[in-house]
């Protein structure tokens, strides 16, 4: 199980780093007057109750089938240029088993303006502490 686990952080760590978008250039897109993006949370319901950005919605973990049917259901009828960002928060991005499932889903699909959400340690020390803007509850 071990070795399933460094291969899903060795995969992680494979999405460009021109994907990742960070943490004060998404709060300044979300709060311009400009088109938004789809926020979609890519891990646990108990992350996602606790705190996620506004807006956000939470389609369960991509580490699953089930969340990635989930993910192909939300996206299936949006415009290929669609903005997406996906973010989970349960640890650094490049360790995260949750969105470079996603991503490879989205750019499969064939979505060409897909950003991960650079977070360094956790959603909490990298969003919540810093005062960005946060929903809770479902």
């Amino acid at each position: 199980m071990v070795l399933a686990g460094v291969a899903v952080a060795d995969q992680a760590s494979l999405i460009p780093k021109t994907q990742l978008i960070n943490p004060d250039e998404l709060v300044k897109i979300l709060q311009s007057k400009g088109a938004q993006p789809l926020m979609i949370q890519v891990g646990s319901h108990v992350l996602f109750s606790q705190a996620h950005i506004p807006g956000s919605e939470y389609i369960g973990p991509a580490s699953s089938e089930s969340g990635l049917q989930q993910l192909r259901k939300r996206v299936e009828s949006l415009p290929k240029n669609k903005f997406i960002v996906i973010y989970c928060g349960c640890c650094p991005w490049n360790h995260c088993p949750n969105v470079e499932p996603a991503a490879n889903v989205l750019h499969a699909m064939g979505f060409t303006n897909v950003k991960v959400l650079y977070i360094a340690g956790n959603f909490g020390m990298d969003w919540v502490e810093k005062g960005y803007p946060v929903a809770k509850g479902d």
